[in-house]
């Protein structure tokens, strides 16, 4: 929190600069060509620059300074500086003076426009922030003893929203995760997204296996496509050949009972990291088993079983992610080292409480912004949890941190 508070400092200080600079930069253009002018007269010719102050002062300040400032550039060219001259005469004074005036006409329209757009802009952002906050729901701190962290990057420009999902519910049948990637990025995939995180925040609490969720979750993946098909071809009815049909969803869906036992169900998602500070691979990757195709390129099987990933005991976690982590490539071409910038985080906790989750996911999202130089090209969603229920009920102020592996033994991703 510290450090975003810095950089949110930082960049204010900076914008504040910039402001004042292009405020002064007007002032001093006049102050020059005036200054050159009585210094070395060229008979008026000169003023002809004057023309460029109130451009200037529309580009940077605001259509309030550019008439302001035209106007004073317009009476200077009106002023017989220097010695008298083809230039000094009243018609060519004025008719300096009208191409100042006609360029703060054009400014002052021009910096209207781009006013209009800024602000719709600005709206069209806060409904971006609005929708994401209504699709990817903020986390709660603390679900049922475990502390959760999320993070989300969109590699559309501009966009705060994407492809990738993520969710995390207390049910009665234990603490369940989705982490999910729909085909395609941005907006365009804002859809998917909704009805697949809608249907889960459903379905997730009547459902006692994870098999059901699973099944459930391709239903609603199978309707959504139907009504898309629908919409897009309204004349072609339901069977109609849409590429809608190649539209797919890679899903991980993960339980943690109250014993700290893991369950799993994959389609085509990557497996999880096990960070456990006490084991001999304090950061190791979970795959006990091959992942079954993304949702929507095949039927699901008739028999689903979850697969069992160990034990979740206090202290360790699971940090969960989108391929877009691991695809991100810098200018290089090599891949993100996500497994080094894991190890590099957990390690630099040097107190024997570790680190806290938010700190680990954020630490991964700044090196992943270093690595990419901040051109992402898929969206990128992180999550992590961490088991926390030992010191739950000594430590109800101190909600947010996570102790990794004090005295806890490390099961690294192997499969019980």
């Amino acid at each position: 929190m510290i450090r975003t508070w810095t950089r949110g400092a930082a960049r204010a200080g900076a914008a504040r600069v910039r402001r004042a600079v292009v405020f002064v930069l007007p002032g001093l253009w006049v102050l020059g060509v005036v200054g050159w002018e009585l210094c070395h007269p060229t008979s008026g010719q000169l003023l002809q620059l004057l023309a460029a102050a109130p451009a200037i002062a529309c580009a940077g300040t605001g259509r309030r300074q550019c008439v302001l400032l035209g106007g004073v550039c317009a009476l200077l060219a009106l002023v017989p500086f220097g010695a008298a001259g083809p230039g000094a005469e009243p018609g060519t004074r004025a008719l300096t003076c009208g191409a100042i005036l006609a360029v703060i006409g054009a400014s002052y329209l021009t910096a209207g426009r781009r006013l209009r757009l800024v602000r719709e802009l600005e709206r069209t952002r806060e409904v971006a922030a609005a929708a994401q906050r209504v699709l990817l729901r903020p986390l709660p701190p603390r679900i049922d003893g475990l502390v959760l962290a999320a993070d989300h990057l969109s590699a559309s420009e501009g966009a705060v929203v994407g492809g990738d999902l993520y969710e995390v519910v207390g049910t009665r049948h234990g603490v369940r995760a989705v982490i999910g990637d729909v085909r395609g990025h941005g907006l365009e995939a804002m859809g998917m997204v909704a009805a697949m995180l809608g249907s889960f925040r459903e379905v997730v609490h009547d459902e006692p296996e994870l098999a059901g969720v699973l099944r459930r979750l391709e239903l609603s993946h199978q309707r959504h496509l139907r009504e898309r098909g629908r919409g897009e071809q309204p004349m072609g009815g339901a069977e109609a050949v849409s590429p809608l049909a190649e539209e797919f969803v890679t899903l991980l869906l993960v339980q943690i009972a109250q014993d700290g036992s893991v369950t799993a169900l994959n389609c085509g998602h990557p497996w999880p990291y096990r960070i456990d500070r006490g084991a001999v691979a304090p950061v190791a990757l979970v795959a006990p088993a091959d992942p079954m195709p993304p949702l929507g390129l095949f039927p699901l099987p008739e028999e689903l079983s979850a697969v069992r990933c160990g034990r979740l005991e206090p202290g360790s976690a699971l940090f969960l992610h989108t391929d877009g982590a691991v695809d991100s490539r810098d200018a290089a071409g090599e891949f993100f080292p996500l497994t080094e910038a894991l190890r590099d985080s957990v390690a630099a906790a040097g107190s024997p409480r570790g680190p806290a989750p938010s700190a680990v996911v954020g630490e991964v999202r700044e090196a992943l912004l270093r690595h990419a130089g901040g051109r992402l090209t898929d969206d990128v969603a992180l999550l992590m949890l961490c088991n926390d229920r030992a010191r739950q009920p000594a430590r109800a102020a101190g909600a947010g941190r996570c102790s990794l592996s004090l005295g806890g033994r490390g099961t690294g991703g192997d499969a019980s």
